[in-house]
C-alpha cells in the first residue's frame, strides 16, 4: 500500500486499549497516601497489586499501567513511612519508659 504523495503512511489501526476501571483509584489513593494519611497507603498497594495482575494478565487489552504502578509504588512508600512512624514511636516509648526508672 502507497500512500498520496506529501503523506505518511497510515501505520496504527485503531485507538489505544482502555485504561484498566481501577487505574485512577489507585492513582489518587496512592497520592493521597503520601500527602495526608498514610493508613490509605496499604488499601493503595492491595489494590495496585491487583490490578497490576490484571493488566498483564490482559495481554494488551488493557492499559493504565503507568497509573497503577505510580499509584501502588506511592502506596509502597506510604506504608513503609507509617511503618517506621510506628516504629519510631515504639523505640521513644521504649526509651521513655528506661529514662524514667
Amino acid at each position: 500500500m502507497q500512500s498520496a504523495p506529501g503523506y505518511y503512511p497510515q501505520t496504527y489501526f485503531g485507538g489505544p486499549p482502555p485504561d484498566h476501571p481501577q487505574a485512577v483509584v489507585v492513582l489518587i489513593l496512592g497520592i493521597l497516601s503520601l500527602v495526608f494519611c498514610q493508613l490509605i497507603g496499604p488499601v493503595a498497594w492491595v489494590m495496585g497489586s491487583r490490578a497490576r495482575k490484571e493488566i498483564q494478565a490482559s495481554g494488551g487489552a488493557v492499559g493504565g499501567s503507568g497509573m497503577v504502578n505510580a499509584g501502588w509504588i506511592c502506596g509502597i512508600i506510604a506504608s513503609s513511612l507509617m511503618i517506621l512512624a510506628v516504629l519510631f514511636f515504639v523505640l521513644l516509648a521504649v526509651v521513655g519508659a528506661f529514662a524514667s526508672n
